[in-house]
């Protein structure tokens, strides 16, 4: 009887700690969207009652829609490995139908359920992570991904229904499988004979930069020994003191910053856990 009292005690608490992670996000009503060219397929601004927010789709990631800069361009780059395309101009277009696919599945009033948690990037207008629902009610994120207009890539979190963050990326990964055997959206483009290899080289090309960067000369290590979040990579910043694995993602997701106080737009980080953290990490120049 004890066993299974205690197995009792720990599924209801598993679902209280799923239901109170749901309660932390704030749920907006009837909110519209707003035309901005800096909108797209995962990021858009939005109205909601008397405050305009720039919002930031949780657990999906669409094409870009332009490469202006050079870091645009080894983002499209990546996409296009990830997706199997040889061709940037192919990936801007799938990028433009992300965004009128949104646009269109946003014409009606929809629900916002948000915890105000920013969303860091090179965005000119500050943006906050959200869940999105249709006026259909419909998750606009498994939308994105069933329509091969997204990949499940990204920051997530306990969905409003409860739904673990885990068990939501599971869901959308197997959206993003059958949408690629069903080679919709951009999975019609694929070029499934090149996936592999254009993967292939994706992760070599990573794995020989946290090489280079992984050396003492490097740009990656700071005065005294410090850790620079502008330029290590992922597992020297894993290997940071008290960095937990989420905020090395989120890290990595938001460069370049200007001092380590941009840390506190991490969601966890605080100013306690801050101050912990400047005994080993240091910001230098963006590469």
């Amino acid at each position: 009887m004890r066993s299974i009292a205690s197995v009792l005690t720990i599924a209801l608490g598993l679902v209280a700690s799923a239901l109170k992670a749901a309660e932390e996000l704030q749920r907006l009503d009837g909110v519209t969207l707003l035309p901005s060219p800096a909108n797209d397929g995962d990021s858009f601004r939005v109205r909601a009652g008397d405050r305009e927010l720039a919002l930031r789709l949780y657990f999906v990631d669409c094409c870009e829609t332009a490469a202006l800069a050079d870091s645009d361009a080894r983002r499209v780059r990546e996409q296009m490995r990830y997706f199997g395309l040889p061709e940037a101009q192919r990936m801007l277009a799938y990028g433009a139908a992300a965004k009128e696919f949104t646009a269109k599945a946003l014409a009606r009033p929809f629900t916002v359920h948000t915890a105000y948690a920013r969303a860091l990037g090179r965005s000119a207008t500050p943006r906050i992570y959200a869940v999105v629902t249709t006026a259909t009610g419909e998750d606009l994120a498994s939308l994105l991904v069933r329509q091969g207009l997204a990949r499940a890539r990204g920051a997530g979190r306990g969905m409003p229904d409860g739904t673990s963050r885990d068990e939501q990326t599971e869901r959308l990964r197997d959206l993003e499988a059958a949408a690629m055997l069903k080679r919709t959206g951009i999975w019609a483009a694929t070029n499934p004979d090149r996936l592999a290899e254009l993967r292939a080289q994706e992760r070599q090309e990573a794995q020989e930069l946290d090489a280079f960067m992984g050396q003492p000369t490097s740009a990656a290590e700071g005065p005294g020994g410090l850790v620079d979040i502008n330029t290590a990579p992922r597992e020297q910043l894993k290997a940071a003191p008290g960095l937990r694995p989420e905020w090395v993602e989120a890290i990595l997701a938001g460069r370049p910053y200007a001092s380590l106080d941009d840390l506190l737009h991490v969601k966890g980080i605080g100013p306690k856990t801050l101050e912990k953290l400047r005994e080993h990490l240091t910001v230098g120049p963006a590469p």
